[in-house]
């Protein structure tokens, strides 16, 4: 199943495993909007579930003048898709890895071929879950964060001059949330033939929730916000809730958000309880 979002919401997938880890599922949903202050909208998302323990999330924000920059993130989400779903015998990592590089060429050609596309890019973060293993590929600053209980973890860093200057130590990141190189990209897709993407991955666990966001939504709400809205809400619900919040702070940006949330025990969690948890349940049910 999959689904590139541009305007409307998408509904939750929600898989139930057969065999040993029958409450393992992933439930999903990827949201766009213009936001309050566009005319049209640059920004993408798309959600794909292959399977029923293995699902990806994206979002894209297009960068470029006029509507190159739509036509960039659209290509992108589109093109990740459809190059994650051709190769199913490699691993989920390394396909995605991938298909961010197929999704980055594919742009640069059409951008050199077409005048009126010329030096279009976009940012692109996306993330795949496998047997309960999380693998990201990044570039730009749209942001991936994991969300565990009441904490919320950045997991990706922004490719930006003013993000640059915070881990160099010459900026703090209360003033570069300000700072006017904030949206200054150091690296978006399809700008060159080869782009630098950072890789990233871990063990999730149940209950964790994963949310990809552009930066017309990260920009007004605080990290602590965006964990409080997606606490408890189902995949598509939280998604609209996001983008609710950030319009009513009257983001200045195209704004998408795409949720992924572990509702049952991971594969990998379920092994390494092994006799001791089986005999933890059956105690439980003999007080």
């Amino acid at each position: 199943m999959t689904w590139p979002e541009r305007r409307r919401g998408s509904p939750p997938l929600q898989p139930k495993v057969e065999g040993e880890v029958l409450d393992y599922a992933l439930e999903l949903a990827a949201l766009t909007d213009v936001g309050t202050a566009r005319p049209n909208n640059e920004d993408a998302c798309g959600a794909h579930a292959e399977g029923e323990t293995r699902a990806l999330i994206a979002v894209a924000d297009g960068v470029s003048l006029g509507q190159a920059g739509e036509v960039a993130s659209d290509m992108a989400i589109t093109t990740l898709l459809r190059a994650f779903a051709e190769a199913p015998g490699a691993p989920a990592g390394q396909r995605l890895y991938r298909a961010v590089q197929q999704a980055n060429i594919e742009i640069y050609d059409r951008a050199v071929a077409v005048p009126e596309l010329r030096g279009m890019s976009t940012t692109l973060t996306a993330a795949v879950v496998d047997q309960g293993e999380l693998t990201a590929v990044h570039v730009g600053d749209s942001r991936l964060y994991l969300v565990r209980g009441r904490e919320v973890v950045q997991l990706t860093k922004d490719h930006t001059v003013a993000a640059e200057k915070v881990r160099m130590k010459l900026l703090s990141p209360e003033r570069a949330r300000t700072h006017p190189d904030r949206s200054v990209l150091t690296r978006s897709v399809g700008r060159e033939l080869i782009v630098s993407r950072d890789r990233l991955g871990r063990k999730l666990a149940q209950g964790d929730v994963l949310v990809a966001c552009t930066d017309g939504l990260h920009g007004v709400l605080e990290d602590a916000e965006i964990a409080r809205i997606v606490d408890g809400r189902p995949p598509a619900e939280a998604c609209r809730a996001l983008l609710d919040a950030a319009n009513a702070r009257g983001t200045p940006d195209n704004l998408s958000a795409a949720v992924l949330r572990v509702a049952g025990p991971t594969p990998g969690a379920q092994v390494e309880e092994g006799f001791r948890g089986r005999l933890e349940r059956l105690l439980g049910r003999l007080r």
